[in-house]
């Protein structure tokens, strides 16, 4: 490391004197080994991007596999959609707490590592669950694999703005946003294949075929570990080659701060809940929805069932840009509902080729995520962001651990158009609350619905008048000072010695 020192800084000692051809003399760093170099950031960019490829990968393990899991484990559909209830559950309250551990407790290169471990340890838990024919050992699995999970999501972000900053950053979120939904999609399509591989290898179907698939998707979070340790590692050399301080996530908590929330925030709350309950559980339970009602295979299903997440990855950070570049944040998030209620629509009451409803599906849920979470900045004080995101994650989680269950005790007693039914009622009432929060946010004079340019506009002026404060401020200050009578060398003598405790001379 001393020698990678001296290497990093010999541009700057080496142009002196004679001696630069001396076979002592420093040598630059190879690019890709210079973390001020970009070779070297985008190595960085690509670890912290795959650090959660395997917890997005493991999450809809159960979703690509709900046929072999209910089979083979024995359960009905209010026990399999336990199954991410439990992952939700730890993290209603860890939502408030990701961004201490890392700040305060681990740092962020043992926290990722921690993270990351936990997400293989809860993976391994789920297998052997399957492998022991023993679903409670499944659940407590998907139990620490959620501990894990949404953790190491603060952790990959708290990295990108360590490594990254300005308008660059958006990229890399945008880039690790559609990384995480690649590992959905290869999830989806991959392991219903990988089951009947280790099906043909031992002969039959059962608890053990399913615990080995698990186990091999297993190793995705195994890659994701070994990511995090190299990134931990090259973290801690930049540290110390360019004496950088560790990243923090800058959280502040304070749940006294939800008495202060406004009525436009909790609005925002109920549209994230009901919106994502509407969403993600129906994933959960979409590959069997498709093989019952439009006869597809099992193999057509699971492709359909990924095309949310593979419309996604590449449109996220195309409409990140596009409200960036628009506004009109409210707008957006109406067109979202709006478009995704009548995607439900069309696959509970009509035989429609169902891939025409599950690609508008993936484009309003792109649109609605780049939309609606950062209005949440718009309605709350800087100090108060920590606790209105964490708040928000909370009860996310907590609705969708709930609706799982709820969606799969329908399923089990009404069936598939009750279970369409009950999502779109759930679309529903989202959309009247998104409704309601454009009609506040103009009665009150809020800027959610304006545009970019006025945005913009606005912010340029208040940046003016905060200018010119602190100009006034400045000049009160110097007229002070001139007030002030001067302290000629007789006075600072005086103030001295009566410091000491001496006599004061008299002039």
């Amino acid at each position: 490391m001393a020698e990678e020192e001296r290497a990093l800084l010999g541009s700057a000692g080496g142009d002196g004197g004679g001696g630069g051809g001396s076979p002592g003399s420093p040598r630059a760093l190879p690019a890709v080994c210079d973390p001020r170099r970009l070779p070297h950031r985008l190595l960085v960019l690509a670890l912290m991007c795959f650090l959660g490829f395997g917890g997005y990968f493991c999450y809809d393990n159960p979703a690509a596999l709900q046929t072999q899991v209910q089979r083979d484990m024995m359960v009905n559909t209010a026990q399999f959609m336990a199954l991410y209830a439990w992952y939700s559950w730890p993290n209603v309250v860890l939502c408030f707490f990701g961004g201490f551990l890392i700040d305060r407790v681990f740092g962020i290169r043992l926290g990722t590592i921690v993270f990351s471990v936990l997400v293989c340890v809860g993976q391994v838990i789920f297998a052997l669950g399957a492998l022991l024919n023993t679903f409670w050992v499944m659940d407590m699995g998907r139990f620490i694999f959620g501990i894990g999970g949404e953790s190491l999501a603060v952790a990959q972000n708290t990295y990108a703005v360590s490594w990254f900053k300005g308008k660059e950053l958006n990229l890399v979120f945008g880039l690790q946003l559609s990384m995480a939904r690649i590992g959905s999609t290869v999830n989806m399509n991959i392991m219903g294949w990988i089951y009947s591989r280790v099906r043909d290898l031992l002969g039959y179907t059962g608890p053990s075929t399913l615990g080995l698939t698990l186990m091999i998707g297993g190793v995705t979070c195994l890659f994701s570990l070994t990511c995090a340790l190299i990134l931990a590692y090259l973290d801690k050399r930049a540290e110390k080659l360019l004496c950088k301080e560790q990243g923090k996530t800058g959280e502040v908590i304070k749940l006294t701060d939800v008495k202060d929330f406004s009525l436009s925030l909790w609005l925002i709350f109920v549209i994230c809940v009901c919106y994502y309950a509407a969403i993600f559980p129906f994933i959960g339970l979409g590959k069997v929805f498709f093989i019952e009602k439009f006869k597809f295979s099992s193999e057509e299903a699971s492709a359909i069932n990924s095309i949310v997440y593979i419309i996604s990855a590449p449109m996220s950070p195309v409409f990140g840009l596009l409200v960036d570049k628009l506004g009109k944040n409210i707008i957006w998030v109406l067109c979202a509902v709006i478009t995704t209620l009548a995607s439900h629509i069309m696959l509970a009451f009509t035989f429609w080729n169902p891939w025409i409803a599950m690609c508008l599906l993936g484009v309003a849920y792109s649109l609605l995520a780049c939309a609606l979470w950062p209005m949440v900045a718009f309605v709350v004080p800087e100090h108060q962001l920590g606790t209105a995101y964490g708040f928000m994650q909370s009860i996310q989680n907590l609705g969708l651990a709930i609706i799982a269950i709820a969606a799969g005790m329908i399923l089990d007693t009404r069936g598939y158009l009750f279970l369409e039914v009950f999502f779109s009622a759930c679309v529903c009432l989202s959309l009247i609350a998104v409704v309601m929060l454009y009609f506040v946010n103009h009665l009150t004079g809020g800027d959610l619905n304006w545009s970019a340019k006025k945005r913009e506009k606005l912010q340029k002026v208040a940046a003016t008048e905060m200018e010119e404060q602190e100009r006034l401020r400045c000049q009160n200050e110097d007229d002070l000072a001139k007030l002030q009578p001067k302290a000629d060398d007789f006075s600072l003598r005086n103030k001295y010695l009566s410091k000491l405790g001496a006599q004061m001379l008299v002039t």
